[in-house]
C-alpha cells in the first residue's frame, strides 16, 4: 500500500476529514501530507485539519477536533438531541474548571466550567447533522444545566426543550433526578418535572 493509499484509506474512514496527528501516526511524514493535501485540493480548515473538496464543513466537528477536552452542553446539546427548534446563534460547551478556554471565547464560543467529578456525568457521543461523532451530554445532564442556568436562557428555548423532553419516548426521569442530586439542584428539576408531568 503506498502511502498516498493509506492518506485516502484515512480520508475515507474520517467522512472526509483528514488530521496531521493521524498522518504522523502511520509513520507519513508532512512533507508527504503536504503533497498529497495538494494534490487532493483538500483544505486547511483549523490548525492540524484539512478537509476533501467535496466534503461538507462540519463546525462542531472541526470544533471536537481542534479540542478533544471540549463536552457540547447547553443549546448546542440541545439542538443535537432534537430539543431546539433552529440551531443556537453561539456554540455551548462545558470544560473541566481550570481549563484555559481564552481560545475558544475569542472564536465567541460559550464556556461553562465544571468541577472535575461532574464533568464526565452523563458524556455520551453522538452524531452532528453531517455524520460525524462529538461528545455531549446526554438528554438528562442538559436538562439538569439549562434548569440550572435558566437565568441567561432564552425563555422559548427553554420551555421548548422542557416541553419536548417531557413528551420524548427517550427520557429517563430515573437518570434525570440521579444526575439533579450529583449536581445538587434536586429541588429545582423536581419542581420543573412535577410541573410539566
Amino acid at each position: 500500500m503506498t502511502r498516498f493509499e493509506i492518506l485516502d484509506e484515512l480520508v475515507e474512514k474520517g467522512n472526509g476529514y483528514l488530521q496531521t496527528s493521524q498522518v504522523l501516526e502511520n509513520g507519513i511524514s508532512k512533507p508527504t501530507l503536504a503533497e498529497y493535501v495538494s494534490k487532493r485540493s483538500m483544505e486547511r480548515v483549523a490548525h492540524g485539519v484539512y478537509l476533501t473538496e467535496d466534503g461538507w464543513k462540519d463546525e462542531l466537528y472541526i470544533l471536537h477536533l481542534t479540542n478533544s477536552r471540549i463536552i457540547f452542553s447547553h443549546e448546542t446539546a440541545l439542538y443535537l438531541h432534537g430539543l431546539m427548534e433552529r440551531e443556537p446563534k453561539v456554540t455551548s460547551v462545558t470544560v473541566r474548571a481550570g481549563y484555559n478556554a481564552s481560545h475558544l471565547r475569542k472564536k465567541d464560543i460559550r464556556v461553562y466550567y465544571v468541577k472535575p467529578e461532574d464533568e464526565e456525568l452523563g458524556v455520551l457521543d453522538i452524531q452532528t447533522n453531517f455524520g460525524n461523532t462529538v461528545r455531549t451530554y446526554d438528554m438528562e445532564r442538559t436538562i439538569c444545566d439549562i434548569i440550572r442556568n435558566k437565568d441567561a436562557m432564552d425563555i422559548q428555548v427553554f420551555q421548548y426543550a422542557m416541553k419536548e423532553y417531557m413528551s420524548s419516548t427517550h427520557k429517563n426521569l430515573n437518570h434525570l433526578m440521579t444526575y439533579a442530586k450529583e449536581l445538587r439542584i434536586e429541588s429545582a428539576v423536581r419542581t420543573y418535572t412535577e410541573v410539566m408531568l
